[in-house]
C-alpha cells in the first residue's frame, strides 16, 4: 500500500507539472482571462490547486499552519507558480518515500471552519490527490478554452504507451 501512495505522489508532480508546461505556453495576462470552470480564471484554478496542497501537506507534516494557508495572495505569474507548485509537488513526495504501513494510519488535527477534525494520514492523502485530479480536469478545460492544445495527463502509470516526461519520475 505504501508503494501507492509514493507512486500517486510522482504521478501528481509529473500531472502538475505537464499542465504547467502548457499554462506558460499562454501570453501572461491570458491566465486571467475569463474561463470556464469552478474558478473564473485558469490562473485562480491553479492557485487553488497550491492552496489546498499548502493546507493538507501542512496538516500531514503537522506543522500547524492550519487555515491560515488560504489567507496568502494568488501567486499571479505561471512560471513563478510553477517553481512554488514544483516545491510543495517534491516535499509531498519526500514525504511519501518516508511513509510506513503505520504511518499511514496516523491522525493528524485538520483545522476546519468550525472545529478541529482528526483524519487518518491516508484519507488525507487520498483527499489531496483526488483534489488534485478533479481541479487539473478544470484547468485542462480552461487551457481549452484559452486557446491552448491541453495536455494528456493520464499516461503515467502503465508501461504501455508512458508518457516520455513521466520517465524521470519513476526512479
Amino acid at each position: 500500500m505504501v508503494e501507492a501512495f509514493k507512486t500517486m505522489a510522482a504521478n501528481n508532480a509529473w500531472a502538475n507539472a505537464t499542465l504547467f508546461a502548457a499554462a506558460t505556453r499562454l501570453p501572461e495576462t491570458a491566465a486571467h482571462d475569463p474561463a470556464p470552470g469552478f474558478f473564473p480564471t485558469l490562473s485562480r484554478t491553479l492557485n487553488h490547486i497550491h492552496e489546498v496542497d499548502l493546507y493538507y501537506l501542512d496538516a500531514i507534516e503537522q506543522k500547524g499552519l492550519g487555515r491560515a494557508v488560504y489567507r496568502r495572495e494568488d501567486i499571479p505569474a505561471m512560471a513563478d507558480l510553477a517553481e512554488a507548485q514544483a516545491k510543495l509537488d517534491a516535499r509531498l513526495i519526500r514525504f511519501c518515500a518516508k511513509l510506513t504501513p503505520e504511518m499511514l494510519l496516523e491522525m493528524r488535527p485538520t483545522e476546519r471552519h468550525e472545529e478541529t477534525v482528526h483524519e487518518e494520514v491516508q484519507a488525507l492523502l487520498l483527499h489531496l490527490f483526488q483534489h488534485q485530479v478533479h481541479h487539473r480536469g478544470q484547468a485542462h478545460v480552461q487551457l481549452h478554452a484559452l486557446g491552448i492544445d491541453p495536455p494528456q495527463l493520464d499516461d503515467f502509470h502503465l508501461r504501455y504507451d508512458r508518457a516520455l516526461s513521466a520517465q524521470v519520475y519513476w526512479q
